[in-house]
């Protein structure tokens, strides 16, 4: 190199420097608050188990050929992740965007996609902490067994991406904080209480049967308790199919947004 010559810029130092901070920042505030974002999951549980799968599930018996307890322990974990990752990419981006520093992530050397990367990751990492805490509680009520750990593993990490990049898609247009809680209220938590977390739809008639496979929670929760006990009310690999279906697709509509600053430079 010449003397007095610049040195060249390495991008990818830059963007995995960049990357790796918001991982880092993520992890930090969800330890920070955690008494707000690893306790109330972990109480939620423990009164499901003990009001549903105790008292309730004495009088419901088996369920898919298990008893009620252990049928119910796959989807209250699922929900549980759901609500976690959508929770933690919602809130944190729209702080970012109401603490107005959001604005030093997009004129830094980053592009779009790293900054999707590191806020879904937080998700990722909050949902998996969470689903970890909800996994020791259900271990306390029942003996949970593990029927194939990739799968698990696999519905775990793309249900956690789909719902990071839903919540960070609410965050990028909500205006205000009441916009941050519509989609959990009106559309999230309705659609994963129809989502077989507590029954399997083969009790349903076949018209409300036919209605639930449209929603995507049904599948997730579906392939998650597949991987805990070997059974499922769908096909495993067509929920894997939509599920990375809609991973891609929220993925490229986030980049897209992004791309056009909507939601970010009004």
């Amino acid at each position: 190199m010449a003397q007095g010559a610049e040195a060249p810029i390495d991008l990818g130092r830059i963007r995995w420097i960049g990357l790796k901070t918001i991982i880092i920042r993520e992890y930090g505030r969800i330890i920070r608050i955690w008494g707000q974002t690893l306790v109330p999951p972990a109480i939620t549980a423990m009164l499901y188990f003990v009001i549903f799968g105790s008292l309730i599930g004495r009088r419901v018996g088996q369920m898919g050929g298990f008893s009620y307890m252990l049928y119910l322990a796959p989807g209250l974990i699922m929900m549980s992740v759901i609500t976690s990752s959508y929770a933690n990419a919602v809130s944190s981006f729209f702080g970012a965007k109401f603490g107005k520093h959001v604005e030093e992530m997009l004129v830094a050397p980053l592009p779009n996609w790293i900054i999707v990367l590191g806020y879904v990751a937080g998700g990722v990492l909050r949902g998996l902490m969470v689903g970890a805490v909800v996994t020791t509680v259900a271990l306390i009520f029942t003996n949970l067994r593990v029927h194939h750990l990739f799968i698990i593993f696999a519905a775990f990490l793309l249900t956690s991406t789909v719902f990071s990049l839903g919540g960070l898609l609410n965050a990028v247009f909500a205006k205000n904080f009441d916009q941050v809680n519509w989609i959990p209220a009106f559309v999230l938590t309705p659609l994963t209480y129809f989502g077989g977390v507590f029954y399997s739809v083969s009790l349903l008639p076949e018209w409300a049967q036919r209605l639930s496979y449209a929603n995507p929670i049904l599948h997730m929760v579906n392939a998650f308790r597949y991987g805990f006990l070997g059974v499922s009310d769908v096909n495993v690999w067509l929920a894997f199919a939509l599920m990375a279906i809609a991973a891609a697709a929220l993925f490229s509509l986030l980049l897209l947004i992004m791309a056009r600053g909507t939601g970010l430079r009004e």
